[in-house]
């Protein structure tokens, strides 16, 4: 049996904030009586490994990362600092790669019947077309499958006791590309919000973000992340896990495909899909059923599904 008086102290919400960081709270130094950690610790400890690289495996890898010869040595260069939200974010990322086995399941949504009625919305009153992101028919879509497939809105807090938490709550993160680097704000509750509610909601929290008016607690407390390259280009790729979630959905841009239905060839829309996901819980099966619920919610049964 373990000897408990050699834990160390801190109180349950400096262990979340931890948790949050991705750091082992067991290797924090805590400044306080009796070696008590607080939140101090936990941001000199985050800060102090991007500045000052501290044990021996780091300090190999970067004789690794060093090359033999200076950049310079091959003509003209410019040093820059890295961004911020970049700096802050590379810890968290490094662990996220580290520490979470990924496994990433490529598939593509027929989203023709979504794609024309989104194209379709019009105003009541002015007749205007309405322009409403797809993002917020994915997030209605992701926020369904949520719910039939707990396991993906869960963390693991405690992986030696064998713990998981499953949210009864359903805050989508969403990833915002900015000057300043990439930020996930959480769409609140968004399963208690209609279309227009989550569209305009993703227009305020990106220009928050790109403001740099968005609250930092905002960044924490999710279930699931999409990122979406749609807006960009490309098709499949492999998003890396936002600690301490499970999955995370990469959206990649819509194209047009032949596709073979009822005896004969027609023009579909599809949309790529690629969800990565945490193999400790998580399992290749349930990640491929999960696929196949998002994109019956996103096809064949959105128009449905809106109402829900």
């Amino acid at each position: 049996m373990s000897d408990q008086s050699n834990k160390i102290s801190a109180s349950p919400k400096v262990r979340k904030f931890a948790r949050e960081l991705g750091v082992d709270i067991n290797n924090v130094k805590g400044t306080e009586r009796l070696g008590r950690v607080v939140e101090k610790d936990l941001k000199d400890f985050v800060s102090s490994r991007i500045n000052h690289p501290q044990n021996n495996s780091e300090r190999q890898k970067e004789k690794i990362n060093k090359s033999e010869y200076q950049h310079s040595d091959f003509g003209e260069v410019e040093i820059k600092d890295i961004p911020r939200v970049k700096k802050i974010a590379a810890p968290h990322l490094v662990n996220s790669w580290t520490n979470i086995p990924h496994v990433t399941n490529h598939d593509e949504a027929d989203i023709t019947e979504m794609e024309e009625f989104r194209s379709s919305i019009k105003d009541n009153y002015t007749g205007e077309r309405i322009k409403i992101t797809p993002l917020a028919f994915i997030i209605k879509a992701l926020v369904l499958s949520l719910k039939k497939f707990p396991s993906f809105n869960s963390s693991i807090d405690d992986i030696e006791n064998g713990k998981i938490t499953f949210k009864k709550y359903f805050h989508v993160g969403i990833a915002v590309d900015t000057q300043h680097g990439l930020m996930v704000p959480k769409i609140r509750d968004a399963n208690q919000k209609d279309i227009n509610e989550l569209s305009r909601e993703l227009k305020k929290v990106s220009d928050d973000c790109r403001n740099l008016k968005i609250d930092k607690k905002e960044f924490f407390g999710g279930s699931m992340t999409i990122t979406s390259l749609g807006g960009i280009g490309g098709s499949f790729f492999t998003p890396i896990i936002n600690f301490p979630e499970v999955a995370i959905l990469g959206v990649g841009r819509s194209y047009k495909k032949q596709v073979f239905i009822d005896g004969k060839f027609v023009p579909r829309t599809m949309l790529p899909l690629s969800l990565s996901y945490d193999h400790r819980i998580i399992d290749g099966a349930e990640a491929a059923k999960f696929n196949n619920e998002l994109k019956d919610n996103l096809g064949s049964n959105f128009a449905y599904n809106l109402s829900k």
